[in-house]
């Protein structure tokens, strides 16, 4: 887990919540980028360590209202781990020539 961050890939403690608006528009970065992943349980700083969430305690839901409103197919993988559960959100490359929004903003990742 010591890869570093970069337009594809991004790493959250979110302990406790984590918020929709915050994780629509990591997935919409994303999404731009290319596709990639947001780890969630997982500290931000290396050496990265698994400190567990609690959020989107329902993902299933979360994952099919982030799959319509962006219209790509999201996953997200739970991982039970001893150190707390971890979740791990993966968003597909946007369509070609046809960039995500996120409440009107274009957004991307940088390095």
């Amino acid at each position: 887990m010591q890869d570093p961050e970069d337009e594809r890939l991004e790493f959250k403690a979110a302990r406790q919540q984590f918020g929709w608006d915050d994780l629509s528009g990591y997935m919409v970065a994303l999404g731009n980028e290319g596709g990639g992943h947001l780890v969630m349980g997982v500290t931000d700083r290396r050496p990265r360590q698994v400190c567990g969430t609690a959020a989107f305690s329902n993902y299933r839901n979360a994952q099919q209202q982030l799959t319509q409103n962006l219209r790509l197919r999201v996953t997200v993988t739970e991982l039970a781990h001893p150190d707390g559960r971890v979740l791990v959100w993966s968003v597909p490359p946007r369509h070609l020539g046809v960039p995500l929004d996120h409440k009107g903003a274009y957004l991307m990742r940088s390095g």
